[in-house]
Formats: C-alpha cells, sequence, structure tokens
C-alpha cells in the first residue's frame, strides 16, 4: 500500500501531519502516548524477566547477557522475543485496547501483521552502542513497509544513548552490511556511513511512554550509555498484511505472521526496489550487539 493510500483511510491515533511527518522522514517520535497503567504491566514484566535472568551465567537464546552480569548485578542487552516470554508484552504488542496496533494502522494501512519483538536495555553506565545500520536486510520482507516501534519504558534523555535516525534515509541507498571478507556485519562500513547525512541525526528522547518508530529502510544508531539510569526500549515490529519475508526470522516467535489489526493479506505486494540478502538464519541469532562486536555463539556463552 502506498502512502496516499494509506492516508487515504481516518487516523486512529495520529494527526495527518504526523503521517506525513513519517513518510517524508522515515520515522516518528509520539511522545507520551501510552498510559501509566500500560507501563506499569510491562515494567513489572520487565523486572520479573530480569529476576529471571539472575539464575544465568552465560547467554542463551532468551537472555543475551552483558559483560559483568551476575546474580546480584544483573546486566543485560537484550531479552529476545519477549511477546513470547510473558504475557503482558504481547498484550500490549497486539490487544485492541492497546494503542500501538492503532498507530501502526496509521502508517502502514488497516491491515497490520506482526513480525518479531526484542527489548533492549541498554544498562546504565556501559550500555553497548549500537553502530549505524538497517534493517531490513536482518529480515528481508517484499516490500519496505515494515517498521519498528520502540517504546521507552522509562524517560529517556541525551546521555541514556537513545535512538538516533537519519532523516529521509529511507528513501536513500540500500547498503551492504557484509565486510570485505564477505561477513556479515550487520552494520554499515566506514566509508559508506562517510556517505551518509548523520550530521543531520534526528536524537529520538522523550519521557515515559513515548514510541519511536522508524521504517525498515531508516539508517539509525545509538551511542553507549554513560548515564546512571538504563534505557529499556521494548522493540515491536510489524509490516502491512501484504508485505510478506522471504528470508528466516532471525528472532523466530510464536507469534510472527499474526494479524494484530485488520485482515490478513490475500495478495502480496513486491516493491521492485532490490533488497540485500542475509546470511541463513534458520538457526536463529544472538543478538544484534554481539554480531555488530563479532562475537561468536560460544563466546558469547562462555561470557561471565
Amino acid at each position: 500500500m502506498q502512502p496516499d493510500e494509506v492516508l487515504a483511510h481516518e487516523p486512529r491515533v495520529l494527526a495527518r501531519e504526523q503521517r506525513e511527518f513519517y513518510f517524508a522522514n522515515g520515522y516518528l517520535l509520539v511522545e507520551a502516548v501510552v498510559p501509566p497503567d500500560w507501563l506499569e504491566r510491562l515494567r513489572a514484566a520487565t523486572e520479573e524477566m530480569v529476576d529471571r535472568s539472575r539464575a544465568l551465567t552465560k547467554s542463551d537464546r532468551i537472555f543475551d547477557l552483558e559483560k559483568g552480569h551476575t546474580a546480584d548485578e544483573p546486566r543485560l542487552r537484550r531479552l529476545t522475543s519477549p511477546v513470547d516470554h510473558h504475557p503482558e508484552y504481547w498484550a500490549f504488542a497486539s490487544e485492541a485496547g492497546s494503542v500501538l496496533g492503532d498507530i501502526m494502522a496509521d502508517l502502514v494501512g488497516p491491515d497490520v501483521k506482526f513480525h518479531h519483538s526484542k527489548l533492549n536495555f541498554k544498562w546504565a553506565k556501559g550500555g553497548e552502542e549500537v553502530k549505524w545500520h538497517q534493517d531490513i536486510t536482518y529480515w528481508p520482507h517484499t516490500n519496505y513497509s515494515p517498521l519498528t516501534a520502540g517504546l521507552y519504558l522509562y524517560d529517556c534523555g541525551p546521555d541514556q544513548g537513545p535512538l538516533m535516525v537519519v532523516p529521509a534515509s529511507h528513501d536513500g541507498e540500500l547498503y551492504s552490511q557484509y565486510d570485505d571478507q564477505g561477513q556479515w556485519a550487520g552494520c554499515l562500513s566506514d566509508a559508506d556511513v562517510k556517505g551518509v547525512a548523520t550530521d543531520t541525526a534526528a536524537e529520538l528522547t522523550g519521557p515515559a511512554g513515548s514510541i519511536t518508530i522508524h521504517n525498515c529502510r531508516v539508517v539509525h544508531g545509538s551511542r553507549p550509555n554513560h548515564a546512571d539510569a538504563g534505557r529499556p526500549l521494548l522493540l515491536n515490529v510489524y509490516s502491512a498484511a501484504d508485505a510478506f519475508p522471504y528470508t528466516a526470522n532471525p528472532l523466530p516467535s510464536s507469534h510472527a505472521g499474526d494479524i494484530v489489526r485488520g485482515r490478513p493479506a490475500l495478495w502480496a505486494h513486491h516493491d521492485p526496489r532490490p533488497c540485500l540478502v542475509p546470511p541463513d538464519w534458520s538457526a536463529g541469532y544472538t543478538s544484534l550487539f554481539a554480531l555488530q562486536q563479532q562475537e561468536k555463539w560460544e563466546d558469547v556463552q562462555s561470557r561471565s
């Protein structure tokens, strides 16, 4: 569905100006849109999951641990597929009572499909940077409607490594995320970064309950978190129902492909622009952090 076709549908949450801004710039920040009751539910669920991680001494397929993680002082980089590990996450991602699905319908059209989720913690005093990258080549689809919606569970300021996006980069080049040796790096090369207007990057800070949204082609990243407070960002990926993945989902979920608004598509929409194909993710992967830091799975598992 093209932007003008999406705009032809009455909005559920967003103003027309917000929708037009997203289509022009490839991103949107909706401040404090998630009400306190949802935040309380999601924070409680997150505390439960952090407590569950205390028993671990190495990363596994669910928890990606940061160096220095202990039972007394847990440090997490990522919770993989949270919608499969606590019902509150899936409720927020899918239920009619959640504002999230309605915002997605305002941007991809009335028929909305879920793809995957993750919770990136960016722990206090050391949460790692995320290098400049584009999402879609991790999980190619038949079109470029997929987008990622991130929820700040707590206030996020500039010193906490907020999401940074390069405006209008979704209409620019789609870069290779392989290195010179043909290995998946998961980010743009230094040479390619020089050709991107990163000096124009928007820093998406906001109070708790704010939602960051970026299109799958947008160049984005974030700085390390050196602040005293963490920056848990709950990320859910959606697409128009007529977008179909043609490679394995790197973060498999029992809910992948579920329709959260509207109806399933009877026809696939194919964008004529090509898309880079990633490695075979059929066995999954640890996390974006591990890939960008070139950590091998056995090294991640042995880290304590």
